[in-house]
């Protein structure tokens, strides 16, 4: 602070800032309970800042000394002291800490959400929602109380109020983010959480949507195969919906990562494709979107385009090759190479005399011939040749390729 001299015994050892609930850790190093939780909850370390020694472990993690946070009410009471002396400089004085929350107070009000109606229901909801917001330590308490199962026990019951569904499935978001533990709680063998994530992202407002579709993609990237293999075709329906829709970019790359790994089990690539995917993600790179995820966009065509599916709706639209061809060069190295593969699937199974003319006209004959030019991959390099020399009867004359790049043109 400014022109104040402030006790260096006042300031965390982790952030030299002004101690508001001290406490001292089983080292005997007093710090902020925010730091030193951060450096605990959301650093996953265990062990002193200062000493570097091991902390003391918990009993368990919804305990109110968790890692033996003892409060340090001395320190305390003259840090506000000083506060107060100091008032005349604009300091504030910093408020009494409440007591930090422990597993019975979750537990009694999920209790009380179970006894009462909607009404009850939703105001639990929005009270464990501002309890998550204060502090990693508070998430870690909600999550041993059980909140996660009840949570997705609301949204599996398809509550007839859409806005409790809503706020359930934001807190269930905000819990399991950063929680591999917590979302295998989730990946149950009935798939009627998968079931019920499909409903709000279909009936939803646009952030349930949102997240909604992160929880879809974490569940089903954890899932076991069988259960990918099983899921509807309802679920692309909504994923494609949800890139169309642009809800956020967070969102797309959810969805974009989300049919990338399910997309080669099974039929999933037709009922992707059925579901309206390869249009959509034809318009995604026509927008050009910022580097990953038009990888990613290009990574889920190639995988589409590996069936005749595929490759006939990316023919029908009028823009599909032109499209694919400008990225190559464009985006990365990964970009090129999916761009190629996905003219290889072309070329190899879908070339018709039209097809091959109309990958002449737009130019995507020449910038296969650019890529064995210039600096790209060795195995875009290998795929660009191999489509080149099997198409070099109709192609290899051609007037629409510039003569500099024509004499790049493999021999057969």
């Amino acid at each position: 602070m400014e022109g104040i001299e402030v006790p260096s015994h006042f300031l965390c050892p982790i952030s030299l800032q002004l101690m508001r609930d001290p406490v001292t850790v089983s080292t005997g190093i007093t710090y902020d309970r925010e730091n030193i939780e951060h450096w605990l909850f959301s650093c996953n370390n265990s062990t002193c800042p200062v000493t570097k020694q091991p902390l003391l472990q918990p009993i368990h993690v919804a305990d109110i000394d968790h890692h033996h946070l003892t409060p340090n009410h001395t320190l305390r009471r003259l840090i506000q002291a000083w506060c107060t002396l100091n008032a005349s400089y604009g300091i504030e004085r910093i408020p009494t800490p409440k007591p930090p929350l422990d597993k019975s107070q979750i537990l009694k009000l999920l209790d009380e959400a179970n006894d009462d109606g909607p009404n009850s229901q939703l105001k639990c909801l929005q009270s464990l929602k501002s309890i998550a917001s204060q502090s990693e330590r508070n998430k870690k308490c909600l999550e041993a109380a059980g909140t996660i199962e009840f949570l997705a026990l609301i949204v599996k019951n398809r509550s007839d109020s859409m806005a409790i569904t809503e706020a359930a499935v934001e807190l269930l978001f905000h819990l399991t983010k950063s929680s591999e533990k917590s979302l295998k709680s989730l990946v149950t063998s009935d798939g009627v959480i998968i079931d019920s994530l499909v409903r709000v992202l279909r009936c939803g407002n646009y952030q349930s949507r949102a997240y909604a579709i992160v929880l879809l993609k974490s569940i089903l990237e954890l899932a076991d195969p069988i259960r990918v293999i099983s899921v509807g075709s309802e679920l692309f329906k909504e994923v494609v919906l949800v890139l169309r829709d642009r809800i956020s970019q967070q969102a797309s790359k959810a969805a974009l990562k989300l049919l990338m790994e399910t997309s080669p089990w099974g039929r999933n690539r037709i009922k992707a494709v059925e579901g309206g995917a390869v249009p959509v993600l034809i318009e995604l790179l026509l927008d050009a979107p910022e580097k990953r995820a038009c990888e990613l966009t290009l990574v889920v065509l190639d995988q589409l385009c590996s069936c005749a599916e595929g490759r006939a709706e990316l023919l029908r639209h009028g823009a599909g090759l032109a499209v694919v061809s400008k990225k190559i060069l464009r985006v990365s190295h990964v970009g090129s190479y999916r761009a190629v593969r996905i003219l290889s699937s072309v070329c190899r199974f879908s070339a018709t005399s039209r097809v091959l003319q109309e990958m002449l006209q737009v130019g995507v004959v020449a910038k296969l011939c650019l890529v064995l030019q210039v600096d790209s991959s060795l195995k875009t390099k290998e795929r660009a040749k191999e489509i080149l020399k099997l198409h070099s009867r109709v192609w290899k004359n051609s007037t629409c390729i510039p003569a500099h790049l024509l004499s790049s043109y493999p021999s057969s």
